[in-house]
């Protein structure tokens, strides 16, 4: 299917493309505007985009039915500072309540039952069940158009941030393992971080990786191997060499067994690299697959 999005309407616009760019991390924001009235309210168009200086940027999008902006963005451009609370599992479901549109008189920390804590830096207050807070000034707010669902770019320069001491780790930093971030997907969705979901990728930093075309064919060109598989393989720093004192009972009995046939080893062989590999032990899939040559 082939989507052009100037001819179908901005709400399907909208729905395909909230599927597709997903999950998207939660700004929990309050902002206040000139005459100290606050507002509370998640958006999902929200990252971060530097460290030096620290930036985050969200985007409250003008309302798709009437074309009117939302509370949060009237109150930047009032006061320019915002606390960003970070979303996590156990705070979902009040967050969801919070982004119903009350009217503005209305103040979401009562409606959705959180406790407003006072910044230090900023005059919106801090959502004290959020366990990463962000005290935010606001540095610019780019329009990006004037039509329904037009977003506007609230970019933000993290000045503080307040860390939950229960979600560090023994050397002071965070551990993913312990917040239970939740993210947004497309209609209803959302999904949670948990160590179930999570998993490693090693980063090439320096170094470069061989890559997939230094890979001998019987590899690169396997019906066992997924891309992930090769990705593996392909991001050692140097060539691997096969090290004669690899010992591996399997492995043994690979050949044991199919020494008989070679298509049915390189097969089993192969197969059992694909076992090393999800289990993340690279160093020894790349001996199982340098052992077809010897």
């Amino acid at each position: 299917m082939i989507v052009d999005l100037k001819d179908i309407s901005p709400q399907l616009r909208q729905n395909f493309l909230q599927h597709a760019i997903a999950p998207r991390p939660i700004c929990f924001a309050s902002t206040i505007d000139k005459d100290g009235m606050v507002n509370l309210s998640p958006f999902s168009f929200f990252n971060l985009f530097s460290t030096q200086p620290p930036v985050v940027i969200f985007s409250p999008s003008r309302r798709l039915r009437n074309n009117t902006t939302k509370h949060s963005l009237d109150n930047v451009l009032e006061v320019p500072e915002v606390v960003i609370n970070i979303v996590d599992y156990d705070m979902v479901q009040q967050v969801s309540l919070a982004s119903c549109e009350f009217p503005k008189e209305q103040n979401e920390f009562a409606k959705a039952g959180f406790t407003a804590v006072p910044a230090t830096l900023v005059r919106p207050p801090m959502v004290a069940e959020s366990k990463i807070k962000m005290e935010c000034r606001v540095m610019e707010v780019k329009s990006l158009g004037e039509e329904g669902g037009s977003g506007n770019l609230v970019i933000c320069e993290v000045l503080r941030m307040h860390i939950d001491d229960n979600i560090l780790n023994e050397t002071g930093m965070v551990d993913q393992r312990k917040i239970y971030h939740v993210a947004r997907l497309g209609g209803d969705w959302y999904t949670r971080v948990n160590e179930e979901s999570m998993f490693k990728v090693e980063k090439p930093n320096v170094k470069l990786g061989i890559g997939l075309d230094s890979l001998p064919a019987s590899i690169r060109l396997s019906k066992i191997l997924t891309g992930n598989h090769l990705g593996q393989l392909a991001n050692v720093h140097d060539h691997p060499i096969l090290d004669a004192a690899f010992e591996d009972a399997k492995l043994k009995n690979i050949f044991q067994y199919y020494s008989v046939s070679p298509d049915e080893m390189e097969k089993e062989l192969q197969l059992y690299a694909k076992e090393l590999l999800d289990q993340g032990r690279v160093s020894d899939a790349w001996q199982v697959l340098l052992s077809l040559n010897v």
